[in-house]
């Protein structure tokens, strides 16, 4: 039931004489109330003792009830609904404390339902229902109010509750004043209590809290605890519009007076600081050789600007993106360095050997050249930059070699660190709708070149990310392929930039986790390692010198004799790049520096003989002779994010019964490759010697040492036969043969990739004897002529030869 109706004001805006009549019509109505009422039951609605209140009564059983009602006494009990849900209330689902009322008007409307106005009399309490149907009738009894309505706290509660009532009506809408003065002329504090809280928003419950308690003064007490709560609410509510009405105020006023200072100006025919501003701007427009794609959008933000007030939200927006485009290099380049000779030089300087990459770039330089000589006038082909893939372990001088790549070009160098990246927008920009957004790292750093024609490193390409935000590395695609990147779109810029001038190389230390689409579009230059001719070289010409100056040394203070760098090489640094041989390095010149600053004078040589006085003891030594000293373990060659280098396959076996354990975290091809070669060795047990029953009888467990590292790929598998015959046989490996190669069922040796890595890391660790798949004997040109003159190559096409040369004719013991 809603409550509506007309005439209410009226009821309630009487004159006191008018309502004092009611009130005596009221009283002698309370003699009146019979002992057994029809119940009428409200929802959301408390009707309260001497007020007026409309109904719309809608349920066809509460229609029946008031027409009954009206054609016999008009007295009717009102009882609100505890559970608003219910379809129909029951006895259990009423208040314990209604009202009696009188109904004064019953209106039907033409939709069917019924309008009444109601007059509270008093407070009743249902004691028992004695009818369900059609409608609720129940015994009541009357309950009047208690306490004292003439005691000084009694009058001091009302005159409280009338300045609250009084300051609410001033705050809001949909109290009249007349029904302020209507309180303020009430004298009885029962009949303002009803008045009041009659009129103020209340939820149900707490309305009905107040309809049942007993005492006036307490009911006061609740009421002015309702309107004070209230108040806050209203006066808080208040304050927000002040405020809010007043910013608004303040910019339309701040609006009018900047159009008026316009117009004043104008007349003048000064210039006002916006204007003058946007004058800046579209002259830097003009001036900064924008694609015309460009020129028109920024000419179009540009108008936009022009019409906008300097303290709009957007105002800032347009600014910093008009900046973006002013700022950009559209025209400026850097020219060429095209005198191969001197670029040679250059690259020569920077970089011991690393010829490939020198010749790529040579490469590029002379065509470059070609094309200007060959091409004249404006017509001539803009050359595409190079998009190089610099792949090898660290330390190999990758990064260093895009700085010395542009010296060598002259032209600008920019990196950018690609390793952890997950959010597709750091390549294309956000776009600008974003609070904050900014265009992506390549143009950010191309602004910051100065430039449109910089090298661009992008390092760490191996080690991209993607989630929930996209995918990075296929943002790249569009950057690194040479027949896309000529229009290239930020999403901040939202425009075309050309991006085919750059010369992008990207570093990584693998290619399996480089996106296979992205690999393609870039041409790998692979970076093996060096050797130890090589790291010496190194050392001598570049790392020693540079380690001199940041410990502030002088030439001629310190000496590295060639033996000590071989030492330090050889037992203190084992890896394929540089990095700890200039840390050790770097370790010596710090004791040498603390030893002159104490006094010492003269020249420290560093010999054989005193490094380990430096450097303490060695960190590696020579484990191959000592691991293979035993049946059943085989010397590999495998490679690593870090380069190549060497694991040992260990096989043991112990009572069971065709038990095959695998360990040291291995992936599927290279379990795979130990079930192929167990089932090689049982089917050729026979030819090798070996009990054709033994797997009957025998548990075999194979495992790969550093089991925190995950291993995988096929190309251990002879090394893995090779320990499982060991053992069988109980005949050692040679202590100084190291092998690789993928094993077939039937003995043959597949070739493998990684070569030149596996070898150089046999070389480092002092290895004599390399058993290679034949077909890979092509590889061997790549290695530097040291390296193969100090290696024995066995190529082999079956296992047969493979185990000739690891465990010697007829698998003679070998003596180390």
């Amino acid at each position: 039931m809603s409550i509506e109706g007309k005439g209410l004001l009226s009821m309630i805006l009487q004159t006191n004489e008018e309502r004092t009549e009611v009130e005596q019509e009221g009283e002698k109505g309370k003699s009146a109330i019979p002992a057994e009422l029809p119940i009428l039951p409200l929802r959301q609605t408390v009707v309260y003792p001497l007020t007026f209140l409309p109904l719309n009564i809608e349920r066809p059983e509460s229609i029946k009830l008031i027409d009954d009602v009206v054609l016999g006494d008009r007295m009717v009990g009102l009882v609100t609904v505890k559970n608003v849900d219910a379809d129909r209330a029951s006895p259990e689902d009423l208040y314990s404390v209604g009202t009696a009322a009188v109904v004064h008007r019953a209106i039907k409307s033409p939709t069917g339902s019924v309008a009444v106005i109601v007059q509270g009399i008093e407070r009743i309490k249902p004691t028992e229902f004695i009818q369900t149907e059609p409608y609720l009738e129940a015994r009541i009894e009357v309950i009047p109010d208690d306490g004292e309505q003439e005691s000084l706290e009694v009058e001091a509660l009302s005159r409280n509750t009338m300045d609250l009532f009084q300051r609410m009506v001033s705050l809001v809408s949909y109290l009249p004043n007349e029904l302020m003065m209507a309180v303020l002329n009430t004298e009885a504090p029962r009949q303002l209590l009803y008045l009041v809280a009659n009129a103020v928003r209340m939820d149900t419950e707490a309305a009905q809290q107040l309809l049942e308690i007993d005492s006036v003064k307490d009911k006061l007490h609740r009421l002015n605890a309702i309107l004070s709560r209230e108040l806050e609410v209203l006066e808080l509510g208040q304050k927000i519009r002040d405020e809010a009405q007043s910013d608004m105020e303040k910019t339309q006023r701040e609006y009018f007076l900047r159009q008026q200072l316009k117009a004043i100006q104008k007349e003048l025919g000064e210039e006002d600081e916006q204007g003058k501003e946007v004058n800046e701007l579209r002259e830097k427009i003009e001036t900064a050789g924008m694609s015309e794609e460009a020129k028109k959008e920024a000419l179009r933000e540009l108008d936009r600007l022009s019409s906008m007030p300097q303290a709009a939200a957007e105002y800032s927006v347009i600014r910093t993106y008009l900046g973006w485009l002013i700022e950009l290099p559209w025209q400026v380049s850097t020219e060429d360095n095209l005198d191969i000779n001197r670029a040679r030089e250059i690259l020569d300087e920077d970089h011991y050997d690393l010829e490939e990459i020198k010749e790529r770039i040579l490469e590029y330089l002379a065509v470059r050249k070609l094309r200007l000589e060959r091409e004249e006038g404006e017509g001539a082909k803009e050359s595409k930059g190079a998009i190089l893939n610099f792949v090898g372990p660290p330390g190999t001088g990758k990064t260093s070699l895009g700085r010395s790549i542009a010296r060598a070009l002259g032209r600008e160098f920019i990196r950018m660190s690609l390793g952890g990246m997950r959010d597709e927008a750091e390549i294309r920009g956000h776009r600008r709708t974003y609070v904050g957004a900014l265009p992506g790292r390549i143009i950010q750093s191309i602004k910051r070149a100065g430039s449109k024609n910089p090298v661009f490193m992008l390092d760490e390409v191996d080690k991209i990310g993607s989630d929930f935000r996209g995918d990075p590395s296929s943002a790249l695609l569009e950057v690194l392929d040479p027949e896309q990147n000529f229009s290239f779109r930020d999403h901040y810029l939202d425009v075309d930039w050309d991006l085919s001038p750059v010369m992008f190389i990207t570093t990584g230390n693998v290619l399996y986790t480089i996106p296979p689409p992205l690999l393609d579009r870039m041409e790998t230059i692979e970076l093996d390692g060096y050797t130890e001719e090589e790291k010496v070289k190194i050392a001598q010409r570049y790392l020693i010198p540079r380690q001199i100056e940041e410990n502030s040394l002088k030439e001629g203070e310190v000496e590295f004799k060639e033996d000590a760098l071989r030492l330090i090489i050889g037992e203190y640094t084992r890896e394929a790049g540089l990095r700890n041989l200039e840390r050790e390095i770097g370790s010596v010149c710090r004791k040498v520096a603390t030893r002159i600053a104490a006094g010492e004078e003269g020249t420290v040589v560093v010999t054989k003989e005193n490094v380990s006085d430096f450097l303490g003891k060695p960190k590696f030594y020579n484990e191959a002779a000592e691991r293979t000293e035993v049946p059943g373990v085989a010397t590999g060659l495998v490679v690593t994010s870090t380069g190549g280098d060497i694991t040992f396959i260990e096989a043991t076996k112990m009572q069971g019964s065709k038990g095959l354990t695998l360990t040291g975290k291995l992936g599927d091809v290279m379990k795979e490759s130990a079930q192929a070669a167990l089932s090689y060795v049982r089917s050729r047990a026979k030819e090798l010697n070996i009990d054709e029953g033994f797997f009957d009888e025998t548990d075999l467990h194979i495992h790969f040492p550093a089991g925190a590292i995950p291993k995988d790929g096929p190309s251990a598998g002879v090394s893995i036969a090779t320990a499982l015959v060991s053992l069988l046989t109980d005949t050692p490996v040679k202590c100084d043969v190291g092998m690789t190669g993928e094993i077939t069922l039937r003995g043959r040796v597949l070739p493998i990739g990684g070569v030149k890595q596996k070898i150089l890391a046999a070389a480092r660790v002092g290895l004599k004897t390399v058993i290679l798949p034949r077909h890979n004997e092509k590889h061997l040109d790549e290695l530097p002529e040291e390296v193969r003159n100090g290696l024995d190559f066995v190529l082999v096409d079956t296992m047969d030869e493979v185990l000739e040369a690891a465990l010697g004719d007829g698998f003679v013991k070998d003596e180390c």
